[in-house]
């Protein structure tokens, strides 16, 4: 299979996912605000690491949430995509959105005084 098909196949599953989720009625998945950050499935099709972020909520219980409402979650998915096998949902944690507010806080705190900021571009210049 041509891989620009499978990264289309990634794409849509994102999008799908992101209105599922808030059909699910499990408190542990529905309190917390879920973001379906990235889809990666297999070559095969039988198997897709769904990537989420979740602010809000226990981190374990969302996972558990998560898992227990995989099947409905999967079962939607089949509705909605015309694919002849639904992949096999596997949600993995993804906290680079946590990490990029963090180091974009330490960014922010950084103190350039113009002084070192003069220095720095006459010695480009030379």
């Amino acid at each position: 299979m041509a891989k620009y098909r499978r990264g289309r196949i990634n794409e849509e599953m994102q999008k799908e996912l992101t209105v599922i989720l808030r059909r699910v009625k499990d408190p542990r998945v529905s309190d917390a605000f879920i973001s379906i950050t990235a889809a990666d499935c297999t070559a095969d099709l039988k198997y897709a690491k769904i990537y989420y972020s979740a602010m809000g909520g226990d981190k374990k219980e969302i996972a558990k949430g998560l898992k227990a409402a995989s099947g409905f979650i999967r079962r939607e998915l089949a509705s909605s995509l015309n694919l002849r096998m639904t992949p096999e949902l596997t949600f993995v944690p993804d906290d680079s959105v946590a990490y990029g507010a963090h180091i974009a806080k330490i960014l922010n705190g950084l103190e350039i005084s113009p002084e070192e900021d003069e220095e720095e571009t006459d010695g480009e210049d030379a």
